[in-house]
């Protein structure tokens, strides 16, 4: 190794020698075999799963194979590449350079994916993503072959996304099984797919799914925009893309909705708006998004209209207990008793007799310890999770009630609350009820009923100034689109849903031919 290096640097000259040695990353590589190795070496420094190997094809010829074990599938590059060149090529077949390169790239090498790379740069960030280098004496190139270790999640129904009716299939870890899984519900070339590759360090694979003529070309300009402008060390899951796109990141509701769904994904992109995938999670972002898409369930689109809209009521009715019902019974029982019919006042102040705290302080208590089993039933592994949060809300309620630290309507209160925000679909939305439920429990506590008013007031100016991409927050309502308030509280029947959303949908607003209403043909 030595007398290989010190002829080499005769031949070409110290100092041209130790600048081939360390070039810069956007250098270009040598025509020379061994200071692209001793490149390659030097730019993978104390990286142990970092795999050169060199074959001699005949006495004048060398090949050097560069992969990260681990990445690449070796099996597959023994039985693919090495076997075939070792024991089936004959060694008059290549007596040039030319020819060798010629074939490997069309004769030997069996991979989909084949490209060349004539810089340093390009040959490490292919050979980081799995795929192995095929680098040539006298050749200023690398062959570059995906044969990438495909290790990953089997296509399971998602775990925060159960659903009564549908499909059961839900994204992977996998970018390439996340694009499929969208290719086999919208089978059309209008379904687009951009790259991004988006992390310093990371070097994640991002990408931007849409249909053209669908989505508007505005929103598609803007979301380029904003994805191109990211700058960051590394992009482990899409919750790092959604904090940077976003529009007020001090908003506690959620203006990108997330998802585990392909079916979710593929409704959406039928609406004209964009999904954005990212590698090495699960979860896909879509956008822009609306207050009312929060509310809506898979189910919505897959029972029949007259049960989905009767469903559609009673969320809405559990979504405003979610967010009120602890409120008004603070303002209720502390500054306007004079509402409570006298029946129930007597039995509510009975009950409350030997509570030594008052109805905001007995409230927040409540729900900081709903809050902490909520958290830990999550946090605790499946087996117990459940169990613990259930146990632990009965048996914390009861002796609370027996000790008279807190009172029975308050423990009703408290859990009717809590049954109620899980019938929200989507947990971010839900998490955003949860913290201002809290605000709305202090306004009533300090101000009683004039305090939930305004903190009504200021909660829908929030929502109707709020803007997701350009599309109001608070849309159909606020701006009223007459078309599309059908969609809002109660769900209308297939035939009847003609048109996209106004603000989303781009030039192609048309979505079923009018005239499709079934019934029995009139003779």
């Amino acid at each position: 190794m030595m007398r290989e290096l010190w002829k080499r640097k005769k031949m070409l000259g110290f100092k041209k020698f130790d600048s081939l040695l360390s070039p810069p990353i956007e250098g270009q590589l040598s025509s020379d075999l061994f200071v692209n190795e001793q490149v390659l070496q030097n730019s993978f420094h104390n990286c142990s799963d970092f795999m050169i190997r060199t074959v001699s094809v005949t006495e004048k010829t060398k090949i050097l194979f560069i992969y990260l074990d681990g990445l690449t599938d070796s099996k597959t590059l023994d039985e693919v590449l090495l076997k075939p060149l070792l024991l089936e090529v004959s060694p008059n077949e290549l007596e040039s350079v030319f020819t060798l390169k010629q074939m490997i790239e069309q004769k030997i090498l069996a991979a989909s994916s084949i490209k060349s790379v004539s810089k340093v740069n390009e040959l490490v960030n292919c050979v980081l993503k799995g795929n192995i280098g095929i680098l040539l004496d006298g050749e200023p190139s690398a062959i570059i072959a995906g044969m990438q270790k495909n290790e990953q999640r089997n296509i399971e129904e998602p775990q925060t996304e159960v659903s009564i009716r549908g499909p059961r299939d839900g994204f992977t870890e996998s970018l390439k099984t996340n694009l499929s899984l969208l290719r086999r519900r919208i089978r059309s070339i209008r379904l687009k797919f951009e790259s991004f590759t988006i992390g310093e360090l990371s070097q994640t694979d991002v990408t931007m799914a849409y249909i053209e003529g669908i989505a508007p070309d505005s929103l598609l300009r803007e979301v380029r925009k904003r994805v191109e402008q990211i700058q960051i060390d590394g992009v482990l899951e899409s919750g790092f893309i959604e904090e940077f796109i976003e529009d007020v990141p001090f908003s506690p509701f959620p203006q990108i909705q997330n998802t585990e769904r392909p079916d979710i994904v593929s409704a959406n992109l039928l609406e004209g708006k964009i999904a954005i995938i990212v590698d090495n999670t699960p979860f896909v972002l879509i956008l822009p998004m609306t207050f009312w898409s929060g509310l809506q369930a898979v189910e919505d689109y897959y029972e029949r209209f007259l049960y989905t809209s009767f469903v559609r009521v009673i969320r809405y009715i559990l979504f405003n207990i979610a967010l009120f019902l602890p409120s008004v019974y603070v303002a209720l029982t502390t500054y306007h008793p004079q509402l409570i019919p006298t029946s129930l006042l007597i039995s509510v102040a009975a009950a409350r007799e030997g509570v030594p705290f008052p109805a905001f302080i007995e409230a927040f208590i409540m729900e900081i310890v709903f809050e902490g089993l909520r958290e830990a039933g999550i946090r605790l592994p499946k087996a117990v999770g459940s169990a613990v949060s259930i146990v632990g809300a009965l048996v914390i309620g009861q002796a609370a009630v027996q000790a008279g630290i807190v009172s029975a309507p308050m423990v009703i209160v408290v859990a009717t609350t809590g049954i109620a925000s899980f019938a929200i679909p989507r947990y971010n939305l839900g998490t955003a009820v949860r913290m201002i439920r809290f605000i709305m429990l202090v306004l009533a506590g300090v101000f009683g009923f004039y305090g939930i008013v305004v903190g009504f007031i200021a909660l829908t100016i929030h929502l109707v100034n709020l803007r997701s991409f350009g599309v109001p927050y608070f849309s159909p309502v606020a701006p009223q689109i007459w078309t599309n308030l059908k969609d809002v509280l109660i769900r209308p029947p297939r035939w009847k849903t003609n048109n996209r959303p106004a603000l989303i949908s781009g030039k192609d607003k048309k979505r079923i031919p009018a005239h499709q209403k079934p019934g029995p043909k009139r003779s």
